[in-house]
């Protein structure tokens, strides 16, 4: 029985992540639960988990909490929270928690000893200098729960030190993946939101449209697998049934194909080595079934190619990258921001920031800030 501390449950990884253990109660028990204000569905999960420890990060959130199960232990507040992450019977901890928020919760996992299963992007593209390093340092277990870094994960036989050539990751090209420039200019969020093959929250929806998401995923691979940039190619495959592959010294590559389901990168991140039956993910034969590659061009996606060109320069630059998304992606939601200014807002937003070495926490933190001001003022001249 794995025992489970979930970060950011009530997200739309935290939500598939308590199915997944409820489908599964011989091998998994939620025993350390935590979310930001959502207190309606967090209570609901507190009745059906029964974890021994919850907390709510907003206080004025966790107030409307009206029910805790006997031998739960409820508490309000951002450190009760982040406590979740270092509960001492926890085995695993699922870091589920959107943004840049999501880093504390990793290092607090990883300082306190326990397996990280990762959905958060930011711990990665943030923080990956000092992550990595203090899995080593520690002699931790990162495991990948993206769709797509699990696909490598599993094509290297779940050896994120394994030796390969390079790293094919699959994007789907989003929503808007044939439209035109001209297009692009009328984008409503509702058109955004509507992903052609993922059901996901609003922030990762808005990333995949722009292609933003998949410049963090090559940060992310960056770091975790510990490849060279040159070694890592994006292409565009719109039926999202290939996840991602890896190509071998001697030219053969090896995929990972299901149907689109985050449900089996969660139970692999939880359960290795063991696999359980995922509902959703088997792909039927028996039907003709065609896949499709394709180049993505540079200048096509301009927050990809941004992305790409903050990796490379690397330090604090992929931090300002992630926050001038996330207020960028936030205007847009709210009406404030054409589609096609989230690409000005961030590419004004990182020229403003130099690429320093990343030294600690706390110097990310000042980061974020500083670019979030920098997005704000830029939103508020367009």
């Amino acid at each position: 029985m794995k025992k489970i501390s979930l970060i950011g449950s009530t997200g739309s990884i935290g939500r598939q992540t308590v199915e997944v253990v409820l489908n599964n109660p011989d091998k998994f028990k939620i025993v350390a639960l935590a979310a930001n204000c959502s207190h309606g569905l967090f209570n609901k999960q507190l009745i059906a988990l029964r974890p021994a420890y919850a907390a709510l990060a907003d206080e004025n959130a966790a107030k409307k909490i009206t029910e805790v199960p006997a031998g739960t232990r409820f508490y309000p507040g951002e450190e009760a929270a982040l406590a979740a992450a270092s509960y001492e019977e926890a085995d695993i901890v699922l870091v589920a928690a959107g943004g840049f928020a999501g880093l504390k919760y990793s290092l607090a996992a990883i300082n306190a000893g326990k397996v990280l299963a990762l959905a958060n992007k930011e711990t990665l593209v943030c923080g990956g200098d000092l992550v990595m390093p203090l899995i080593k340092e520690r002699g931790g277990d990162i495991r990948p729960v993206d769709s797509e870094h699990s696909a490598i994960w599993q094509c290297l036989g779940f050896n994120l030190a394994a030796p390969f050539k390079r790293l094919l990751i699959t994007a789907s090209g989003g929503a808007f993946r044939d439209f035109t420039p001209e297009q692009l200019g009328s984008v409503t969020p509702e058109m955004a939101l509507r992903h052609p093959t993922w059901n996901m929250g609003a922030k990762i929806t808005i990333d995949s449209a722009t292609m933003l998401n998949k410049g963090f995923e090559v940060i992310e691979a960056h770091h975790l697998f510990g490849a060279e940039y040159a070694a890592i190619t994006a292409v565009l495959h719109p039926q999202s049934i290939v996840h991602s592959m890896v190509e071998f010294c001697d030219g053969a590559v090896v995929a990972q194909l299901s149907n689109p389901t985050m449900k089996l990168p969660i139970q692999l991140a939880l359960g290795y080595p063991e696999r359980a039956p995922t509902e959703g993910a088997e792909l039927d034969f028996s039907k003709a079934l065609s896949l499709s590659f394709e180049p993505i061009s540079r200048g096509r996606f301009p927050c990809f190619d941004i992305a790409l060109d903050c990796a490379r320069a690397g330090g604090t630059l992929p931090c300002a990258l992630n926050a001038a998304g996330e207020v960028a992606v936030h205007a847009f939601l709210s009406g404030g921001l054409k589609f096609t200014d989230i690409a000005r807002v961030i590419d004004g937003t990182v020229c403003r920031g130099p690429a320093l070495r990343v030294e600690s926490y706390e110097q990310l933190c000042e980061t974020d800030a500083r670019a979030r001001a920098v997005a704000a003022e830029l939103i508020a001249g367009l």
